[in-house]
């Protein structure tokens, strides 16, 4: 089952809405998300993650930087992006709770 962000936005990744017949035939589930907060998507957790991985292996220029991107993109298993969706609720209850401010997620 595919899963579509409603209002999900990041430069460097393009989301496509899905198909009208699609949504009402329940083939796509559709996760409506706050429209400027980058921070509830789970793509910024996601280049985190890659982030750290790349910074763990110390690439020493723009060419290997790449490569190692490229590498560890790769090493990130679906199941890690499936829980960070899936974690979605809950880290919307905190901000809600801390109305706006820094979580724990």
């Amino acid at each position: 089952q595919a899963v579509y962000f409603g209002h999900a936005f990041h430069p460097d990744v393009k989301i496509l809405p899905p198909k009208p017949k699609e949504v009402k035939d329940n083939k796509v589930k559709v996760i409506e998300w706050p429209s400027q907060s980058p921070d509830l998507n789970p793509i910024e957790h996601l280049w985190t993650e890659l982030k750290k991985r790349v910074r763990a292996r110390r690439p020493t220029n723009l060419t290997q930087l790449q490569q190692l991107c490229q590498e560890e993109w790769v090493k990130i298993h679906t199941t890690h992006c499936g829980k960070l969706v899936e974690g979605y609720p809950k880290h919307l209850t905190q901000v809600k709770q801390f109305k706006g401010n820094a979580t724990k997620f």
